[in-house]
């Protein structure tokens, strides 16, 4: 084994090369991204990456700071949203951290998958994707007005009735959450929940979803997205975030 190892950004599908000129640098320590080619108009993006830095050793020291992890997420990212700007493309991309011993094995096993990708592709072609979060904080309620804060049955009796009204407000807020979804997906090509609590997030949002969505549909899609966030009560918060790339629809649907 060499010095170095193959880094794979992403597989892109276009009847002409993508174009690397003005692409950014991407992984620190790594050569500037380039093209090779695969077959049927593929096409990896890779770069050359020292194993000092990654390879399996380094790497899992380097895994333990996050700040890192996310610096190097974003020059990741930089890249493959480049490639997916490009006009006539179809952008697979990778997850982090996708290593070959060298490109001639990254080309020789994205061959071996072909059929695999040309349905990612099939899946994914002439969309891009867009998240969608909705979330819900009740507002405290108020201690009753002229309630003595000694009075230990008054004072129960109003946390229970508060209780029960944040329950009952939280129900609701979920059910409108619900429907917004289905009325999203029904916009898109596929739609899927993200489960848990985002980071830096306190409790799970009503609502985490990623839509693929048609480009010729991004408008409408928007569109409908700020209405829902316009139409929101005050403790109800809604946030559109994208395009991004299809991380959350490269692989099918689980039937499960």
């Amino acid at each position: 084994m060499g010095e170095t190892a193959t880094y794979l950004y992403c597989i892109v599908h276009s009847d002409d090369a993508p174009v690397t000129t003005k692409a950014p640098h991407g992984l620190p320590g790594a050569s500037r991204p380039v093209i090779a080619s695969v077959a049927r108009s593929f096409w990896l993006v890779t770069a050359g990456v020292p194993l000092k830095s990654y390879g399996p050793g380094p790497l899992e020291a380097s895994l333990r700071d996050a700040r890192w992890v996310t610096d190097l997420a974003v020059a990741h990212e930089s890249v493959v949203e480049f490639f997916a700007r490009q006009a006539g493309v179809t952008v697979i991309p990778m997850k982090l951290f996708t290593l070959f011993s060298s490109e001639n094995r990254a080309v020789s096993e994205t061959r071996s998958r072909l059929s695999d990708i040309e349905a990612v592709v099939s899946r994914i072609a002439g969309c891009e994707e867009w998240g969608v979060r909705i979330t819900y904080r009740p507002s405290l309620p108020s201690r009753a007005k002229g309630q003595a804060a000694s009075s230990g049955t008054a004072f129960l009796t109003a946390k229970k009735t508060a209780r029960d009204v944040a329950r009952r407000s939280t129900g609701a807020a979920a059910e409108d959450a619900e429907r917004a979804y289905t009325m999203l997906a029904a916009m898109a090509r596929a739609a899927r929940r993200r489960e848990g609590a985002p980071l830096a997030a306190t409790s799970p949002p009503l609502l985490d979803a990623a839509f693929l969505v048609p480009t010729t549909g991004r408008r409408r899609f928007k569109a409908a997205v700020k209405k829902l966030a316009d139409s929101a009560a005050g403790e109800t918060q809604v946030t559109l975030t994208g395009p991004w790339p299809s991380y959350n629809f490269i692989q099918p649907e689980s039937n499960s």
